[in-house]
């Protein structure tokens, strides 16, 4: 456990699932309420049991004895050119989990953020995962709610900082990497989800304050609209994946949420997304006051640690080849990256077929499924994992040692996202794309974002043989 949290700082976590990450989504019901418009006091008789006014619970974090621990047990050598979490005014209990997860440098992209959000201002950043970016805006608030006494006057069922992520195996991996970063504060982590039992989630709500809410949009709305969640004591709010919450069409539902929270200059918004596009910077407007910009450029993640191929090789041949790559060569964890969910389901079922052990994940596998998916494939269970771009975002898992694109993306990023499954935390990974006729076109914006060509090979002979079982 400790080993695959360890990797957090140099990637957007690889920590393994926990229960209480596993949580359900449900339909949001639509609210009409103008942007402007103030938010009523909510009086209690309003409110469901589990956000019923309860007194606040003795907290026993860390539950078992703790040895004890100063900064002078945490020594990390000044080096020119890098930024040390010493550098900045970090509350002990939250140094000691870093120590524990063993990075004293922090990555570009958190040297730049905490700079600012640290002293409260708000941020927009632009990353891919692998650059460390959830830690950044995690030990951003985790630094605020530890330095803030929390009201007096305060309901089961109001965070104090909200984290808005696309999927659900994002909420996930963020909700996990928030555990292991508050292992000795009292804080709370709670995450909502979708797939699983509502009432478990509730249950949660009754049981302890939460301090940091991790949700996708839908779930947060309807615990939101059911009077189990308030907003208005929101300190800290982020927004992660913003362009991929444009592209899934969830905006509508953000600005609902939104609405919900103190005023932007009454709470500190930090907004992470991939690409800096004009609808991305007319949201940050309207949600941000004065942000930092920090921008860490994609070439950098995709192209230092990964090994790009391309074969060109006709669509009906690409089965021949993907099964004879992982066969002949005997890759131990491959991610195999499709377009559509229909094409995910026809390669799992054919591998599966012809003797190699693999497994799907789409929008069309069920939460409880893809969450053992994930286990059995960390775990070494399953070789193959076939997925689609938005099931993709969600997946960090140690030691992939190859990503297959079967078709290429017709969006560049997507394309350094798939890639970037690969070649993380210091490791070397090669990615695998195959160029046919239907989607060749897509490689020219591919290379031009990533400033140089891709060497273009033809598969010899032995790669195109039919597998055993289709001769």
């Amino acid at each position: 456990m400790l080993k695959a949290l360890k990797n957090i700082f140099k990637k957007d976590s690889e920590a393994t699932t926990d229960t209480k990450a596993k949580e359900t989504a449900v339909t949001a019901h639509s609210v009409q309420q103008p942007e402007s418009e103030k938010k009523p006091n909510h009086p209690a008789a309003k409110r469901s049991q589990s956000a019923a006014k309860k007194p606040r619970p003795r907290q026993g974090k860390p539950s078992a004895p703790q040895t004890p621990w100063s900064l002078d047990d945490f020594v990390v050598e000044p080096v020119e050119g890098k930024t040390r979490f010493h550098d900045f005014a970090l509350a002990p209990e939250l140094m000691h989990a870093i120590q524990d997860l063993g990075f004293p440098y922090c990555t570009p992209i958190q040297a730049q953020v905490l700079g600012h959000t640290l002293a409260g201002k708000d941020a927009i950043g632009r990353a891919q995962t692998g650059t460390g970016k959830t830690a950044a805006f995690l030990i951003s608030i985790i630094s605020q709610l530890t330095q803030t006494r929390p009201p007096d006057e305060r309901y089961m069922g109001e965070p104090r900082a909200l984290i808005i992520a696309p999927t659900r195996e994002l909420v996930v991996q963020i909700a996990n990497d928030a555990i292991a970063l508050t292992k000795y504060t009292n804080l709370n982590v709670m995450s909502f989800v979708g797939g699983m039992d509502f009432d478990k989630q509730r249950k949660q709500l009754e049981s302890r304050y939460c301090d940091i809410l991790v949700a996708t949009p839908g779930r947060l709305l309807d615990f939101n609209q059911r009077g189990e969640v308030h907003l208005d004591m929101v300190e800290v709010l982020v927004l992660d994946e913003a362009d991929r919450m444009l592209d899934m069409g969830f905006i509508p539902q953000v600005r609902q949420i939104i609405r919900q929270t103190p005023h932007k200059e009454e709470r500190q918004t930090l907004l992470f997304s991939a690409t800096f596009t004009e609808d991305v910077m007319n949201l940050s407007k309207q949600w941000t006051t004065d942000p930092a910009i920090v921008e860490i450029e994609p070439e950098n993640v995709a192209n230092d640690s990964v090994e790009q191929h391309v074969f060109a090789v006709a669509g009906s041949d690409k089965y021949k080849l993907l099964y004879n790559l992982i066969k002949n060569n005997n890759w131990p964890r491959v991610i195999v990256f499709a377009n559509r969910k229909d094409e995910v389901r026809r390669i799992e079922e054919r591998l599966t077929r012809d003797g190699i052990s693999a497994a799907q994940m789409s929008g069309d596998v069920a939460q409880h499924k893809r969450i053992k998916v994930l286990e059995d494939f960390r775990a070494g269970r399953v070789r193959v994992l076939v997925a689609t771009d938005v099931a993709g975002r969600g997946i960090h898992v140690d030691d992939i040692s190859h990503v297959v694109n079967f078709t290429l993306p017709e969006d560049p990023d997507d394309y350094v996202h798939r890639i970037g499954r690969t070649g993380r935390a210091g490791t070397t990974g090669v990615s695998i794309s195959f160029a046919g006729e239907d989607d060749a076109y897509a490689l020219p914006p591919i290379e031009a974002l990533l400033g140089h060509k891709i060497q273009c090979e033809t598969p010899t002979e032995d790669l195109l043989v039919d597998p055993p079982k289709s001769r």
